[in-house]
């Protein structure tokens, strides 16, 4: 009797499984009640996404132009694909935020890195609340608020619900982040019938453009808005466009004719954990020539490598590290010897700490190691930002 018993509360619980997951499972509700009022949608491109460097895509979310599918290499193509950095900002009185949206992939995680990052989209609110309250992180004026948890490539859920309002009624901002390493097809965000609602379209200011490898593409950040460039995006009050392509920033000729054609405030170059020494010596002064020669006044700070948090351990990522990191500091150094200028350097010792807990496998960070290497990076571009600005 028991196992009969057993056996039927395991199909029902499978049944009440299956229906939950037809559906995105938001933090505060599986989608909507029956019978509740059909949210009113608005389609993202009506208005815009920060991080969207230009405007020649063949989809609409896409990081590279569609030209550059024939320029540089397939995995490069294929990964420009990914709206990582992404975000779009909106105002609304709305007690809920609904989205909609439908993935280009169907692979929605990774073995080290969850669905809400690969795939979710990640909803920050702006922080109202008195300063002396803000005792979680003072730097930063926007609040985490939700985040969708895909189930399937067609998301539609409700982020949030019974939302306080703000003094006499007046709109509260939002920002949305899009996924890091999946595609979208399409963005709708929903709010009640009776709301008003405002899309922000993206700011006119130079953004902070960062060329990179999977760290800065995202991994391993369990949301969107954890990813480097999306903390510093939001310290800093700045644009920020992610050039970050897992397993292939490698200071590419090919990615330079793009990076060229931007006009950032400043260029991050962080490729080491995808090169060798050899390359790096090869690479790093090409690269950095063939951007200056377009964009003189635009510093460029280059990157060292972070410290495996297992390379303690084996000689050979100790190797590793020290010949990337001599032939980055060889490079940087024989350039402002030659009077290259507007370049600059920021040491890779403390991107993700001393004490080994910062990722999730030794190589990509965790969350905490996305809030240290944005630790790392802030004062760097703060003073390169104050001095171009």
């Amino acid at each position: 009797m028991h196992s009969v018993m057993n056996s039927l509360s395991r199909r029902r619980f499978l049944q009440a499984s299956a229906a939950a997951s037809s559906l995105a499972i938001g933090p505060f509700a599986l989608g909507q009640k029956p019978g509740a009022a059909e949210p009113t949608w608005h389609n993202v491109e009506d208005w815009g996404v920060e991080g969207r460097g230009f405007d020649d895509t063949a989809k609409y979310y896409d990081r590279l132009p569609a030209r550059a599918e024939k320029r540089v290499r397939q995995p490069v193509w294929d990964l420009s694909r990914h709206s990582a950095g992404m975000a779009t900002c909106f105002k609304t009185d709305s007690d809920s935020i609904h989205v909609r949206y439908r993935l280009s992939r169907d692979q929605l995680d990774m073995p080290h890195m969850p669905a809400t990052g690969v795939s979710g989209v990640d909803l920050y609110a702006r922080d109202d609340t008195p300063d002396a309250n803000k005792t979680i992180n003072p730097k930063e004026p926007w609040r985490w608020a939700a985040v969708a948890m895909p189930r399937n490539q067609s998301v539609t859920t409700r982020l949030v619900q019974g939302v306080r309002p703000l003094a006499a009624g007046a709109p509260r901002d939002y920002l949305l982040y899009l996924p890091l390493y999946n595609g979208i097809e399409s963005l709708e965000i929903g709010v009640s019938n009776n709301a008003t609602f405002e899309g922000v379209p993206p700011r006119d200011e130079k953004p902070v453009v960062f060329y990179g490898t999977s760290i800065m593409h995202g991994a391993c950040a369990s949301r969107p808005g954890m990813s480097i460039s999306s903390i510093l995006g939001r310290r800093l009050g700045r644009p920020t466009i992610n050039l970050g392509f897992s397993g292939n920033g490698t200071m590419d000729a090919s990615m330079g004719e793009f990076l060229v054609e931007l006009d950032p405030a400043v260029y991050a170059i962080d490729c080491l954990p995808n090169m060798n020494g050899q390359q790096v010596t090869q690479r790093c002064r090409a690269l950095v020539e063939q951007l200056q020669t377009a964009r003189p006044q635009t510093p460029i700070l280059l990157v060292e490598d972070r410290i495996n948090t297992g390379g303690w351990l084996r000689n050979g990522a100790a190797k590793f590290h020290r010949e990337n990191h001599a032939a980055l500091k060889t490079a940087y150094q024989q350039m402002v010897a030659d009077g290259v200028a507007n370049l600059h350097y920021l040491d890779g010792t403390d991107l993700l700490g001393g004490d080994g807990e910062a990722a999730t496998d030794g190589s990509h960070p965790n969350d905490m190691g996305m809030v240290r290497y944005a630790n790392a990076y802030e004062p760097a571009l703060r003073n390169l930002l104050a001095s171009n600005d």
